[in-house]
């Protein structure tokens, strides 16, 4: 099948928007209508006022913004990637440059040069895309609107199949022959009666075999988002129930139970997954939400059943649990994560969480936790980019520390920076680690 064939019988919404033709397309008329929007001109006025005003404001307004986001806001701990506010600067200057040529001139004009500068806004986003991967085809931009979740089912079966001694759930399961092929993600409210604290709405997968009766006793992954971000971030760009639904056909139905709850709170903030002044989001994390599975679902139990795991902030709180809360879970996986849990400089952190108590801090802090405390019995794979200048120094001290702490340790470089250029292929690449450390497969 040829080239042409395959992309006319090809989707649209499946062309890929990060590699291939399309975003090379997009960057080509984005520079083409900068380029145009900057010097196809005849007027002195231009090249005298107009187009150095122009300059300076698209200047201005990047200073401005970068100073109000990092400085000021300051969402981000690490502050915004550099590729990331060099692109929005790129489009301030498109809208500067759009903005001195609409004054005086005819109407077809001012259509051709707001065309332009969508353009130009087009390709800043693209590749934007590009460095994150976050919508890698646009069927992945749209999942928000054609994905759909189904009722959690919630009822206890009569019968079920644990993992016998020194086995694992594979070597004694019989898949049966009417089992779905697809597994179920459902919405759902996750209390926090112990912790206080109020979570959005997260998500549950169960695996085809959950469906099967006797129902198999699956182990529990617990999935948490980066921040800023949601519980959606991982159904609808992160496409792990594609990943497990691949996964368990390749086991008879099996895979791990994959609970997604919300550690944030909200999309911007920061909790630092820790028991503290600003939310006691450790004991959501290692009190509520195993106790919301044990009474909703029917699941393994035991640390070695229990897994957690992340990306970014949510790889700093599963490095935080696994330490912090052992006796829940017996692995973990962290994908580009940091090496403390922060808002930004230690002292920030220590002042809006504990008052200033470096004790307290010192008393959580998963590198200082490690430092007097061993850890044999706990599994870690700790994932990060080739490229990621921030995060990757973070992670090869991570593992170093988890190593040393008596962990059983893996560590694997990834081709790209930080997003889910990572996260994606990441989480699914770990289903067979994650699967062997809680028992599910040999």
């Amino acid at each position: 099948m040829t080239t042409v064939s395959l992309a006319l019988s090809w989707n649209p919404i499946d062309w890929p928007l990060t590699r291939g033709p399309i975003p090379y397309a997009v960057l080509a008329a984005g520079w083409g209508s900068l380029f145009v929007l900057a010097f196809a001109a005849r007027t002195r006025g231009w090249w005298r006022r107009r187009l150095p005003a122009a300059l300076v404001t698209a200047a201005a307004l990047s200073l401005l913004l970068d100073t109000a986001v990092d400085d000021w806001w300051h969402p981000f701990p690490e502050g915004t990637p550099e590729y990331v506010t060099w692109w929005i600067a790129v489009a301030l200057l498109g809208f500067a440059l759009v903005a001195f040529r609409l004054p005086g001139t005819a109407l077809r004009r001012k259509l051709l040069a707001a065309g332009a500068g969508a353009l130009v806004l087009l390709m800043a986003s693209s590749q934007v895309n590009r460095g994150f991967d976050q919508f890698p085809t646009g069927r992945v931009m749209l999942a928000g609107w054609l994905s759909k979740t189904q009722d959690l089912t919630t009822g206890k079966a009569a019968a079920t199949i644990g993992r016998p001694p020194g086995k694992a759930l594979e070597d004694v399961w019989q898949a049966p022959a009417d089992l779905p092929k697809k597994g179920t993600v459902s919405s759902v409210s996750f209390p926090g009666p112990q912790s206080g604290f109020e979570s959005r709405d997260g998500y549950v997968y169960l695996p085809p075999a959950y469906q099967a009766t006797p129902r198999p006793l699956l182990p529990v992954v617990v999935l948490l988002a980066g921040q800023p971000g949601t519980p959606d971030d991982w159904v609808l760009y992160g496409q792990v129930a594609e990943s497990l639904d691949a996964f368990a056909a390749k086991h008879h139905g099996l895979a791990p139970i994959v609970v997604m709850p919300d550690q944030l709170g909200s999309t911007w903030s920061n909790t630092l997954c820790l028991d503290s002044k600003i939310a006691n989001v450790q004991t959501f994390l290692a009190v509520d939400v195993p106790a919301w599975v044990h009474a909703n679902l029917q699941a393994a139990e035991g640390r070695k059943s229990w897994s957690i795991a992340g990306a970014s902030m949510g790889g700093t709180c599963a490095l935080q649990l696994a330490v912090n809360a052992p006796e829940v879970y017996g692995s973990f996986l962290d994908m580009s994560g940091q090496d403390e849990p922060t808002l930004g400089s230690r002292e920030e952190t220590v002042e809006a969480a504990f008052d200033g108590d470096e004790e307290k801090f010192a008393a959580v802090d998963p590198l200082q936790v490690m430092a007097r405390k061993k850890f044999p019995d706990t599994a870690a794979a700790i994932v990060v980019g080739r490229d990621d200048n921030e995060f990757r120094p973070q992670q090869e001290k991570v593992h170093q520390a988890v190593v040393e702490a008596g962990m059983q340790a893996k560590f694997e470089l990834m081709p790209g920076g930080h997003g889910w250029v990572i996260f994606r292929p990441g989480i699914a690449g770990q289903l067979p680690w994650l699967a062997q450390q809680t028992g599910l497969t040999r």
